[in-house]
C-alpha cells in the first residue's frame, strides 16, 4: 500500500472544519435547511457542502468548487 505523501499545507482551514461541524450538528438535530426550498437537510454529504459553502462566504481556507459536473438527460 502506497503512503500518501504529505505537503505541509492544509487544504482546509480550521475555521471551515468548524462550520462543517456546526452543520452536521444542525442536521442531525433537524434545523438545517437547504437555500432555495427552505426543506430541511437529511443528507450527511450535502450538510457537508453547507458548511463549507458557509465557510466560503465568511472568508475561511476552502478550495474553490469544483467545474459543472452535470448530467445530461435524454
Amino acid at each position: 500500500m502506497a503512503a500518501r505523501k504529505s505537503s505541509g499545507k492544509r487544504k482546509y482551514g480550521k475555521a471551515a472544519s468548524k462550520r462543517v461541524e456546526s452543520a452536521m450538528r444542525r442536521r442531525k438535530k433537524g434545523t438545517l435547511k437547504s437555500g432555495r426550498s427552505g426543506r430541511t437537510v437529511k443528507s450527511r454529504k450535502q450538510a457537508i457542502a453547507i458548511g463549507l459553502s458557509e465557510a466560503r462566504k465568511k472568508g475561511a481556507k476552502v478550495p474553490r468548487k469544483r467545474g459543472g459536473r452535470k448530467s445530461r438527460s435524454r
